[in-house]
């Protein structure tokens, strides 16, 4: 290749990158102020313990106080509640949507108005959940409460025995059009044939939906799972107004235990090392599923 056509190479590979660049510049500006910066503003954070007492200097202290902070009950407390809510919503979720997707699936009449209502929730707020509950659970006036005979005693939020499943529960509710809805799509997706095939070649329903049904699935499954397990370990808004992180810290998961250090306790260090730990739990768990369900997922049609 003579010099004049390398230069003409090497010169059209620095427009293209140059071009490259200029494209995702803006993108790149976003994520640089709101996302990496602040990530690395709060590892920075969390080496510095607050001062109990507003107006006094932060003390550098490394990463003792990730140690500290890390090792502490109250933090193996908040991760045991967490993975326990993680467990107890997720699969739930996905199996409840699931099964009303494939009720709502049938080439029935009118079932076009089962599908609107199993996905209305999808179109409800955290808010508006809670505060349906907290009326429903309510120890005077609540249905759910004289449907379990509990009147008198006191409410599921105030038992600590059942406050976090009565916390799962709301969330359950509350992410089922989700659910309902990705699960219907991937049932859109599944070949009539196939399922007219399998019947012909005498194969039952369980065994249509354990051989044809479900590995067709499997990436929204896999989909689902992991947003739902992302979701699940954000969860915030329905615990602040339920519950309060109580009663008996039964229900501090880690996202409410970090807004207990900053607006409680006044300890910005301990709520970024609570945060930078719900971080890595989080993408470290998100990675595991990658690697252990894609594995069991089928994207042949």
């Amino acid at each position: 290749m003579s010099a004049p056509r390398r230069r003409n190479r090497r010169a059209r590979k620095v427009r293209e990158a140059l071009l490259g660049y200029l494209l995702v510049a803006p993108a790149l500006l976003v994520f640089g102020v709101f996302v990496f910066y602040p990530f690395a503003k709060n590892i920075w954070l969390g080496m510095y313990r607050t001062p109990p007492f507003p107006g006094l200097p932060k003390r550098y202290a490394a990463f003792d106080q990730y140690e500290r902070v890390l090792t502490s009950p109250e933090f193996r407390n908040s991760l045991r509640t967490t993975v326990v809510f993680v467990v107890a919503t997720v699969p739930t979720g996905i199996v409840l949507g699931l099964l009303m997707a494939m009720l709502a699936h049938q080439r029935l009449r009118g079932i076009t108005i089962y599908r609107t209502i199993f996905s209305s929730t999808v179109a409800t707020s955290i808010a508006v959940a809670s505060v349906i509950f907290f009326t429903l659970l309510n120890p005077q006036v609540g249905l759910l409460t004289y449907w379990m005979g509990r009147q008198g005693e006191p409410s599921l939020l105030d038992d600590p025995r059942w406050a976090l499943w009565a916390v799962a529960g709301v969330t359950i509710w509350q992410n089922l059009g989700l659910s309902f809805i990705l699960m219907s799509a991937g049932l859109q997706g599944v070949p009539d044939d196939l399922l007219e095939a399998a019947e012909v070649d005498g194969a039952g329903s369980w065994s249509r939906l354990r051989n044809v049904v479900m590995p067709l699935l499997s990436p929204t499954i896999f989909f689902a799972t992991i947003v739902g397990s992302i979701l699940a370990f954000q969860a915030f808004g329905q615990i602040d107004l339920l519950t309060q992180g109580g009663p008996l810290k039964k229900t501090n998961v880690l996202v409410y235990a970090m807004y207990d250090a900053v607006f409680r306790q006044n300890n910005e260090g301990k709520a970024a090392v609570l945060s930078v730990a719900l971080f890595a739990i989080t993408l470290v768990l998100t990675l595991i599923q990658l690697r252990l369900l894609e594995r069991r997922v089928t994207y042949e049609r």
